[in-house]
């Protein structure tokens, strides 16, 4: 048996092996209070959906967040880094109808297989904490929560619009609506006034984009995302009236945001679901048609901006207030009635959306816009909605936007007819879903009473498990008793409320709860004023408006109501980059599992029929594309440590990272020869410290120092990939050195002892392997403290100087560093003695540790 043989690594032993002795010594549990002082540190990642297994992109996710963890611990703080499963939602539910299952058991079985996979990559997670929002335990708080609000005034009923399925029975969200159908049953999808349960976040709305300046550690790219969508906007309120009533209506109110383009006005649009067009509708089988048409497509923004514009005349007319002319009124499909008052004017000068509409109908484009106070310019297919001046508006002419629109308000307040306003693009939080597999509202419904909070002692209002899926729509609404109870109020019979929170309700408040997760109460009060805020939140950039945006919303209503005590839940947000892998077809155009296929250079085979493979580009690992890794393989192959090291190593984390089987090989192999140097050292002679340090030992002892402080560096501002980078190096230089004296013995072992701490939050369970062997009975890696480098190692005794000849490189010289000028131009002279002979030195140029360059000309 050969000696690389002999020592290799066997990760299948040593990772369950540590991962037990970390349980045992219960090195990352927490306490709800600590009684300590050291400062605390709460690390979270944004916690899994329970789907039954892991993939690459939860390795990637809970790495970063480990690290972190493992790191702060070692630098002396108290560290909270729990885990818990966003359980509820559509995928437990939909399994259960297709496989006649109980959506819990399908749920509590993919978390055990979950976990079992979390706990093989060996995070330092402290699983006391676990929760699971699926359980009563946890959505019984949730409610309780809830009728706080609901006390609190942040709680309405009323009606909304919404998607509407009419074969599943059941609210869609708008990414549930695909091409105007239902995802599930290809339904055509109504736009339905159903009354419904919102959370008023709107009230937050100026306090949530305030608060984006306080969040010094998020990305800039999630807060402007955040700020976009909150969508603070100021502008006038205007009132057109009618020159004729209809249905006892008189005038119509617009919000603008351009008031100083009034004398552009082309047109009249209101919202398919503005009074005016049920009126019109009423008498009008032509009005009523297109309505129907209208509650086809999607209530989203995103839905309304990407479809055509379409509209219908009314054939009332409104009187603009500055020109007394008179405007069609028409219906219009992207008038949204929520935003606003749902109506616009129309000035397709000024604004692309109503140039598109304009223009379809052969309605006017007055021009009152123009990049020069003197011209008129030509309209060529588009609008001129950004910044110039008002032109052909009466009073407003020659004014830049910004005055016109000051004046336009002013004009219109003087007159009675408007007034200045601020919108928000923001909505009210519409909380209601028509589904089983949720936290139900803790309501009851009296024909007498009204709506009821459920008592205290009552809760949690827990799902019966015995529900029947065979009819379509919600289960709940199904269930032969348990919708059926007394009101609290009266005692007469009432009913329960069906519906079930929105799942993003779940994920909102979860990071308080892991503060106390077994609390009598939604908070232990202590224990969220010493852990909140999360100091450092993991998560994916798709998370970064709504997830993100109610949490916000959520901690400052649980501060309101006396649950919390701060208002932002993350002081820092990191958002990691997503893992990518390229993707393949065989020759019948079927997706290809990267398992499957033999790649030769820039070539690839299927494995088994030898068939050519055609190669697609590097994205997102999707099941739908097969390009997906099994991180349960890659830990089978390899370890866990070498699928930590790969992630870390590549890219910064930010970026998307490609996994490669080259790469994960190559991070396998580093894994081996740190092991097989590690063993080595250890084996080598233990010997003091010596008096002097000199050579060699000292230069080994100096970069040993120089990477505590790079790596230091590295990870306390997220770069990784610099730190494995400088612990690459690192351990590079010590494989290179050979143990010729006591000094180089000593040094040795202290580099490799260094390497170990170093590499102990990204490869843990190969750290405590090589600190083990160095170090015997002086117990676990995890709980040593973080090494710190020694000031004086970290001074710079020598540098290599450029020698330049006239600007051109001509040699190095390494020198003393700080040696006088006269001294370094004279050992560069010699360097360079052949560039210079037979030249006339005209200058010298020294740059102090850095360039030496000679002015020369010919002799």
């Amino acid at each position: 048996m050969s000696d690389t043989e002999t020592t290799r690594y066997d990760f299948s032993l040593s990772e369950p092996h540590w991962q037990a002795q970390w349980e045992q010594a219960g090195c990352f549990k927490a306490e709800d209070v600590p009684a300590g002082d050291k400062p605390k540190y709460y690390v979270l990642e944004m916690f899994p959906y329970p789907s039954g297994k892991i993939h690459m992109g939860h390795v990637r996710n809970y790495t970063l967040g480990d690290v972190v963890a493992r790191y702060k611990r070692a630098q002396g703080f108290d560290v909270l880094h729990p885990m818990g499963w966003d359980a509820f939602g559509l995928p437990a539910e939909n399994a259960a109808r297709e496989n006649n299952a109980d959506p819990a058991s399908w749920t509590y079985a993919n978390i055990a297989n979950m976990r079992a996979e979390l706990k093989r990559m060996g995070f330092s997670l402290d699983w006391d904490r676990e929760i699971a929002t699926c359980d009563p335990d946890y959505y019984g708080q949730q409610q309780k929560i809830f009728l706080d609000f609901w006390k609190s005034g942040l709680v309405e009923r009323r009606g909304g619009y919404v998607n509407w399925d009419p074969v599943d029975m059941t609210v869609l969200a708008n990414e549930q609506v695909i091409d105007g159908r239902g995802w599930r049953s290809g339904a055509i999808v109504e736009k339905k006034q159903l009354s419904q349960w919102f959370l008023r976040i709107t009230d937050f709305a100026p306090e949530l984009l305030d608060g984006l300046k306080t969040l010094e550690r998020w990305p800039e790219r999630v807060k402007l995302m955040q700020e976009n969508w909150i969508g603070f906007s100021q502008g006038a309120e205007v009132t057109f009236p009618l020159t004729q009533p209809v249905d006892g209506i008189e005038n119509v109110t617009v919000y603008t945001t351009r008031p100083d383009t009034l004398f552009g006005m082309s047109f009249l649009a209101i919202a398919p679901e503005h009074p005016i067009a049920k009126a019109v509708a009423a008498g009008n089988a032509e009005a009523a048609a297109f309505l129907a048409e209208c509650a086809s497509q999607g209530t989203s923004e995103a839905a309304i901006e990407t479809a055509e514009k379409k509209g219908f005349f009314t054939g009332l007319k409104v009187k603009n207030p500055f020109t007394g002319q008179d405007y069609p009124v028409w219906i219009a499909n992207f008038v949204l009635m929520e935003y606003g008052t749902g109506a616009i004017f129309g000035c397709p000068c000024g604004d692309q959306r109503d140039y598109e509409f304009a223009s379809k109908y052969d309605l006017p484009i007055p021009v009152v816009v123009s990049p020069s106070p003197d011209t008129l310019p030509e309209l060529q297919g588009k609008a001129l909605d950004g910044d110039g001046y008002i032109v052909n508006s009466g009073f407003l002419t020659g004014l830049r936007v910004a005055e016109a629109k000051k004046q336009a308000i002013a004009e219109l307040e003087a007159m009675k007819v408007g007034k200045a306003v601020t919108n928000w693009r923001l909505r009210d939080w519409g909380i209601s879903r028509q589904r089983y597999w949720g936290c139900p509202i803790p309501v009851i419904h009296c024909e007498a009473c009204g709506p009821q909070a459920v008592p205290d002692d009552q809760l949690p209002v827990a799902l019966p498990k015995d529900v029947s899926f065979e009819k379509p729509g919600n289960p709940l609404d199904h269930h032969p008793t348990w919708r059926h109870v007394n009101c609290p109020k009266c005692g007469a019979a009432a009913t329960r409320e069906t519906d079930t929170f929105d799942t993003f309700i779940d994920s909102s408040w979860y990071f308080a709860r892991f503060c106390a997760p077994r609390a009598a109460t939604p908070t232990n009060v202590d224990a969220v004023k010493h852990w909140l805020p999360v100091d450092q939140y993991v998560g994916g950039i798709e998370h970064a408006i709504l997830h993100l945006l109610y949490a916000r919303f959520f901690t400052r209503a649980m501060e309101r109501t006396g649950h919390v005590s701060v208002k932002e839940p993350f002081a820092g947000l990191f958002t990691q980059g997503m893992v990518t892998h390229e993707s393949y077809k065989d020759v019948d155009g079927r997706w290809l599992y990267p398992d499957e296929v033999i790649r030769s250079g820039d070539s690839a085979k299927h494995r088994d029929t030898g068939l050519p493979v055609t190669v697609g580009r590097v994205e997102k690992m999707s099941k739908s594309k097969r390009n997906t890794v099994d991180p349960g393989v890659i830990v089978e192959r390899f370890g866990a440590d070498t699928a930590r090291w790969f992630v870390l190593s590549d890219n910064p984390p930010e970026r998307d990272v490609e996994w490669t089987e080259t790469g994960v090989q190559g991070s396998f192999r580093f894994v081996q020869r740190l092991s097989r140097l590690g063993a080595l050292i250890a084996g080598e002679p233990v010997v003091d410290a010596p008096a002097v340090l000199e050579g060699e030992a000292k230069k080994l002892l100096k970069l040993t120092h120089k990477s505590i402080a790079a790596v230091t560096e590295a990870l306390d501002t997220f770069a990784f990939n610099l730190a494995v980078a400088r612990i690459y190096e690192l351990a590079g230089n010590l494989a290179g050195t050979t143990p010729e004296d006591a000094s180089l013995l000593y040094a040795r072992r202290v580099a490799m002892d260094i390497i170990a701490r170093l590499v102990a939050p990204m490869m843990p369970h190969l750290a405590e392997d090589i600190f083990a062997k160095l170090n015997p009975g002086a117990g676990l890696v995890a709980q040593q403290p973080w090494p710190k480098a020694d000031p004086a190692l970290l001074t710079v005794d020598e540098v290599t100087i450029a020698v330049q000849v006239n600007g051109k490189l001509r040699g190095t010289i390494t020198v003393p560093a700080g040696q006088p000028a006269e001294q370094n131009i004279a050992v560069a002279a010699e360097a360079v003695s052949t560039a210079l002979a037979g030249q006339t030195i005209v200058k010298q140029i020294h740059v102090p540790d850095r360039i030496v360059n000679f002015v020369v000309k010919p002799a």
